[in-house]
């Protein structure tokens, strides 16, 4: 995969926006009053950082969205109730799944790609 440089000195995969390698997710025990929808991608074994993770509502509208971190990970805090997750990233990367959300609690996904 060829690299291309931004304006902000972030790498970007050619073909698609996403920067190569965000931040780490850390684990994340507790939820308190929110509700966190958070995970891991990977492919082939090996974490996907390049890419974003979306999360739509219930009626499949996007709400948001967040670049892969360099471990493959994203979070998102949302609100309690049906969500899906997509993954798109360089190639046609494409993945999606349902994902409950509660409050107090982490849903935690593991997507491979």
């Amino acid at each position: 995969m060829s690299v291309a440089s931004q304006p902000a000195g972030q790498a970007v995969a050619s073909g698609c926006g996403a920067p190569a390698g965000g931040a780490p997710v850390t684990a994340q025990t507790g939820a308190g009053s929110q509700a966190i929808v958070q995970g891991r991608v990977t492919r082939g074994g090996a974490p996907l950082a390049a890419g974003y993770a979306r999360l739509l509502d219930a009626g499949g509208e996007f709400v948001a969205e967040v670049p892969l971190g360099e471990d493959g990970g994203f979070r998102f805090f949302a609100a309690a109730g049906e969500w899906t997750l997509r993954v798109l990233a360089p190639g046609g990367v494409f993945a999606q799944r349902r994902v409950s959300a509660a409050t107090g609690q982490v849903s935690e996904l593991e997507v491979a790609v």
